[in-house]
């Protein structure tokens, strides 16, 4: 299923919005250039903040496991595949991902002359709550949908703030000082956004979907134990019915599927990263048979563990720059 964008933050009036914001969109696509100047994802010393090139298409979707976050894209397009949504976005789009997720990646426009180009910020819930309280300061308005991610059309107040903080880069000084006033004006822009209710309930103890990234937290740090969904429910004072509908709603996926796409990670990278054989990577990540991780695995990964992790070495060897964010 592909889901349909969010209402832009705001709609073009006239001809010379609509010109301002290609305008911008250039200066951004032309800054982030600068801070990524061959193909690859940058971590920039702004916490939080990295910048991305590629220059050209993916023919396959690229698993990851992707951090709370918003992705402004300046040049090219990309899909991102959570459970069976899939959300299409391109130059001045933002995409939002408020819970940490198993995604599938793909660049479907980008080439030599016009590489895909985008800043990511990585979102930070305690500073989410200090933001939402000065941007509702009378209450949060009730969200009345949720999703695992959202698709917003950027206005151009929006991309000038994302060209403001890449321009903090070329200064250290700027980087350290102003960079995370201009973060925090990125977010109270998204806050007031149209989705702004449901990302702010994030930041706030006792909302559903404060509980449901709490339980998220938990299956994180604790994915190779057993676990029981009524438990988990139990742990974040919700019935399993209730848990189950908004923790679906929230991440596209069911409990028992989000713990398995996080073993499989989890076992990939103790394969590529630290050479481990695939026996002893499905039993530290909490498989119990060997031969249902392999069959678990295939159908995840497309290939069984030994020939993707074969496959993997091999693109790194000719291009060590994987589309990872």
């Amino acid at each position: 299923m592909t889901i349909q964008s969010e209402h832009t933050l705001a709609t073009p009036a006239n001809g010379s919005i609509k010109e301002s914001l290609a305008v911008e969109t250039v200066r951004l696509a032309t800054l982030i250039s600068g801070q990524a100047p061959y193909d690859g994802t940058f971590s920039q010393h702004i916490p939080g903040l990295s910048v991305s090139r590629y220059s050209r298409a993916n023919k396959d979707d690229v698993k990851s496991f992707d951090l709370p976050s918003m992705l402004i894209v300046a040049q090219g397009a990309k899909t991102v595949t959570i459970g069976q949504d899939v959300y299409p976005f391109n130059q001045s789009q933002i995409l939002m991902l408020p819970v940490a997720l198993p995604i599938a990646l793909k660049v479907t426009h980008a080439n030599h002359f016009e590489p895909y180009l985008s800043v990511k910020l990585v979102l930070d819930p305690h500073k989410i709550a200090e933001l939402a309280l000065r941007v509702y300061p009378h209450g949060v308005p009730a969200a009345t949908k949720w999703s695992a991610g959202y698709i917003l059309s950027a206005d151009v107040g929006m991309i000038n703030a994302a060209s403001r903080l890449v321009e903090c880069l070329t200064n250290t000084s700027d980087a350290k000082l102003l960079g995370p006033l201009v973060m925090d004006e990125i977010l109270i822009r998204v806050l007031r956004s149209p989705i702004g209710s449901r990302i702010a309930e994030l930041g706030f103890a006792g909302s559903e979907a404060h509980l449901v990234t709490k339980a998220v937290a938990w299956l994180r740090n604790n994915f190779s134990h057993q676990m029981k969904v009524a438990e988990l429910a139990e742990m974040v004072h919700m019935s399993e019915s209730t848990f189950r509908v908004h923790f679906k709603s929230i991440t596209s996926m069911s409990p028992l599927q989000y713990q398995k796409a996080l073993r499989l990670h989890e076992a990939r990278r103790l394969m590529v990263s630290e050479s481990m054989d695939a026996t002893t990577a499905c039993y530290l990540v909490g498989y119990a048979s060997p031969s249902q991780f392999s069959r678990d695995y295939s159908r995840f990964f497309g290939s069984p563990p030994k020939r993707d992790v074969i496959g993997l070495r091999q693109q790194v060897t000719t291009d060590s720059n994987l589309p990872l964010e």
